[in-house]
């Protein structure tokens, strides 16, 4: 891929085509009691304004990553971008609950379709270590940030406007993107389909991704030990095995299994499913106790985290480039793991009646350890990976994140909601109740912290053993 004339332009349209994928997610979750007032949605049915987008996104990410390699990973970011700002339109103008989850899906397409391949376009622009440190501390930060100014956004822009322009103010960020990465991203031929066009694999795996989320999603109405989560469960493993064992036999498979055998690309993708579950605690379940235990409103809930996304920004930019280079990522990464696994030992112990100073802003201030994990990881993702495969590698990165975050809505919270109830059976008081099981959630968060920790000791090796694999073609 030739380098672009303006290389800090090109990384500017990546981090916003990022921030608009994770800004649509945060953004959104504040303005669903206003969406289903205005468009009559059962409570049921609401959920499916988040669903419908996950589902899309988290299933298509990997192909979308395979096609950025075969057709051209600038097409794919464009093409992914243009669907994105589209969708988004639609979803404002919407008027019935059928029209607003199409949206979302075809939101959560071109959103696949872009970010699949933003890793794979960075780390092949940016070539010199240093250089791709500190741009993949940009990129990282701009997917932290994204989370906590979408729930101050989400909130302003309801209360102000309406819950419509929650969706309207990606029309001007995307046609903006798509100006820009017209002229500052590098066009690439791709390797052609030939290369990999593995029809039949492709349907295996977006089929078992597809089927995977939607069982684990869903967990919460069906719950987790039903006929109904088990059995797509099940069919979802059984269709993920079969794309596995396609690609083995393959002429031309879709996921060339050789990215997999890189101790670096397996163990940081596993790494992160586990720290992105256990965080969904902290992004999650932290607003919501702000919100039902402590009484904040929804602006006051996004101001109140705003210190975290101000520390992971400020060491994601500052620090983590330059601790990087000194120390290597392994090290910086269990540096952030050690911290997060902090953040969340001191919510086990956060009390019914909680001072902000005392109780909570150490926490936000400890999440600084997401700004070291994040970039850190990144770099061992994709340090495994030729630089052919590199939108494939970008896509599995983008995809594990996807699953462990699902895995963590699950999970998480049907924990937390199982504990109120029981506490709420023994005739505790509500608030108390609801402390009780966000306070189990979070020590689950920890123990899969502790758990990420111990892959990064055993499978990361440390940076002077693993050679760097991913070097611009010939």
């Amino acid at each position: 891929m030739p380098a672009p004339t303006r290389p800090r332009l090109a990384l500017g349209v990546l981090a916003t085509g990022m921030l608009m994928t994770v800004l649509d997610g945060s953004i959104v979750a504040v303005a669903l009691p206003a969406i289903q007032g205005d468009l009559g949605f059962t409570p049921a049915g609401l959920s499916w304004v988040v669903n419908a987008y996950l589902i899309a996104f988290g299933s298509l990410l990997l192909l979308a990553g395979r096609l950025g390699d075969l057709l051209g990973r600038r097409r794919m970011f464009l093409a992914g971008t243009g669907v994105f700002t589209a969708a988004s339109l639609l979803a404002g103008l919407a008027t019935t609950p059928a029209v607003l989850i199409a949206a979302r899906f075809l939101q959560g397409v071109g959103s696949a379709m872009s970010s699949a391949v933003g890793l794979g376009i960075l780390v092949t622009l940016f070539t010199e270590p240093r250089a791709r440190a500190r741009a993949i501390a940009v990129f990282s930060f701009t997917g932290a940030a994204g989370a906590s100014l979408g729930q101050v956004l989400g909130g302003v822009l309801t209360d102000a406007l309406a819950w419509n322009w929650v969706f309207f103010i990606n029309l001007p960020i995307g046609v903006a993107a798509l100006l820009v990465a017209v002229r500052a991203l590098p066009a690439d031929r791709g390797l052609g389909l030939r290369a990999g066009a593995d029809v039949a694999g492709a349907l295996l795996v977006t089929a078992g991704l597809m089927t995977g989320i939607y069982a684990v999603v869903t967990i919460e109405e069906y719950g987790a030990g039903s006929a109904h989560t088990l059995g797509l469960g099940a069919l979802a493993v059984a269709l993920l095995a079969g794309f596995l064992l396609r690609q083995a036999k393959a002429a031309h498979p879709l996921m060339p299994l050789r990215i997999l055998r890189s101790r670096s690309v397996a163990g940081a993708n596993a790494v992160q499913m586990l720290m992105v579950a256990a965080l969904f605690s902290f992004q999650v379940l932290v607003a919501l106790y702000l919100q039902k235990v402590l009484g904040y409103g929804a602006a006051e809930t996004g101001l109140a985290m705003l210190p975290a996304a101000l520390v992971i920004g400020a060491v994601s930019l500052g620090a983590s480039a330059p601790l990087i280079a000194r120390f290597g990522e392994r090290n910086v990464l269990l540096t952030g793991l050690v911290l997060l696994t902090g953040v969340l030992g001191l919510l086990v112990r956060v009390p019914v009646h909680a001072s902000y100073a005392t109780d909570l802003l150490p926490v936000m201030l400890l999440a600084a350890g997401f700004g070291l994990a994040l970039p850190a990881l990144t770099g061992l993702a994709m340090s495994g990976a030729r630089e052919v495969d590199a939108g494939l590698a970008s896509g599995l990165f983008n995809t594990t994140q996807q699953i462990g975050m699902a895995l963590g809505v699950a999970v998480l919270s049907t924990l937390a909601a199982a504990r109120t109830e029981t506490l709420t059976a023994a005739g505790r008081p509500a608030p108390e109740a609801l402390t009780g099981g966000y306070h189990l959630a979070f020590g689950v968060g920890a123990g899969l912290l502790l758990i990420a920790l111990a892959v990064a000791l055993t499978v990361l090796r440390p940076a002077a053993a693993r050679p760097r694999q991913l070097t611009m073609a010939a």
